[in-house]
C-alpha cells in the first residue's frame, strides 16, 4: 500500500552494496516499480529516458523537468518501499539548479541520484555527438550536490560521458576529480568492453555503477561478471520499457486489425492478477477498518 518512503533509503542501499553487487531494474512509473518490487527486486533505478519516453512521448534530450522527475520519483518510492537511484540528467541547470535538484529528489524519498557531465541539452549516453562540460564546471556541480543533501547517506553518483568524447584515460581522470570533490560513487557511461570496466575499477576505490543497457555501445555482460569485476550497482534502464513497448504495439496492432481482443487473452494479466499486484483487497480492508474505528469512537 501507499506508505512514506524509507527513513534513510541511502543507508539501505549502502547496506546492500556492502553485501554485494546490487541489481537495479529500470522503472519509469509507479506500476512498473510495484511490479519490480513484487518480483523480488532489492533496489530500483528510475530511468530518465523511461520517464521521458513514457510520460512525454519525446526523446531523452533534457525535455523532462525537475518537478516531473521528482513527482515520478515520489510516486515510485511510495509504492515500492525499496532504495531507488534516479537519473537527474545534468542537474537541470548549473550548480544552483543542482542544489535544488538534490533537495527535491531527496525529499521525494530517493536513495540517491546521478549527475552527468554532458552539455545540456544532453544526448543518450550511447549515441555519438555528445559534448561534455569542463571538469571545473562539473566539479562545481558535485560540490553543490554534496553540500545540499540533508542525509549524509544520500548518494551523489557522478556520471561521466567523457569516454566517447575525450577517451578512456580522460574519463578516468575526470572520475577521480569528481571523487575528490565528494562524489559517493561513479557511473562511467558508454564503455565498450569488459576491459574498460575493469580499468575504471582499478583506478577508483569508490562504488561503481554499470549501465547494462541494450542496443548500445556496451556489449551484453552478465550481472555476475560485473559483480566479479567489483562493481556495486548494475542498472537495466530500459529493459522492461522496451519489452512493454513491444507488447503494447502488438496489442494495438492486433486489436485494430482483428477488431477483438479475444486472441490476446492468454497474454494478459487477468483482473485478479492486476488487483493482487496493486493490493486492491488491502485498500478495501483498510477502508473498512477505519470506518469501523470511526463508529466505535462515537
Amino acid at each position: 500500500m501507499l506508505k512514506h518512503s524509507l527513513e534513510s533509503p541511502g543507508a539501505e542501499l549502502r547496506k546492500l552494496m556492502a553485501e554485494g553487487c546490487v541489481m537495479m531494474p529500470g522503472v519509469f512509473n509507479a506500476i512498473s516499480a510495484r511490479a519490480a518490487a513484487a518480483h523480488g527486486a532489492k533496489a530500483l533505478y528510475l530511468s530518465g529516458a523511461g520517464v521521458t519516453n513514457a510520460g512525454l512521448g519525446v526523446p531523452d534530450i533534457a525535455l523532462i523537468t525537475l518537478n516531473e522527475m521528482a513527482d515520478t520519483a515520489a510516486r515510485v518510492c511510495q509504492v515500492a518501499h525499496l532504495p531507488v537511484i534516479s537519473d537527474a540528467d545534468t542537474g537541470f541547470g548549473e550548480a544552483l539548479n543542482v542544489s535544488r535538484t538534490v533537495i527535491e529528489m531527496e525529499r521525494a524519498g530517493l536513495a540517491g541520484i546521478h549527475l552527468e557531465d554532458q552539455v545540456s541539452p544532453k544526448r543518450c549516453g550511447h549515441l555519438d555527438g555528445k559534448s561534455v562540460i569542463s571538469v571545473h564546471d562539473m566539479a562545481a556541480k558535485i560540490f553543490a550536490a554534496v553540500e545540499s543533501k540533508r542525509d549524509p547517506n544520500f548518494i551523489i553518483c557522478a556520471r561521466t560521458d567523457a569516454r566517447g568524447v575525450e577517451g578512456l584515460d580522460a574519463a578516468i581522470e575526470r572520475a577521480r576529480k569528481y571523487v575528490d570533490c565528494g562524489a559517493d560513487a561513479v557511473f562511467p557511461e558508454g564503455l565498450t568492453s569488459e576491459e574498460e570496466f575493469e580499468a575504471f575499477r582499478k583506478a577508483l576505490d569508490v562504488p561503481l555503477l554499470a549501465n547494462m543497457t541494450e542496443f548500445g555501445k556496451t556489449p551484453i555482460i552478465p550481472f555476475q561478471r560485473f559483480a566479479d569485476m567489483g562493481y556495486q550497482m548494475v542498472i537495466y534502464p530500459m529493459t522492461a520499457f522496451r519489452m512493454m513497448l513491444k507488447a503494447l504495439e502488438d496489442c494495438y496492432s492486433d486489436l485494430i486489425k482483428y477488431g477483438t481482443q479475444e486472441g490476446m487473452l492468454d497474454k494478459m494479466r487477468t483482473r485478479a492478477q492486476l488487483y493482487e499486484l496493486i493490493e486492491y483487497d488491502a485498500y478495501n480492508d483498510k477502508d473498512v477498518e477505519w470506518l469501523a474505528q470511526s463508529q466505535m469512537s462515537k
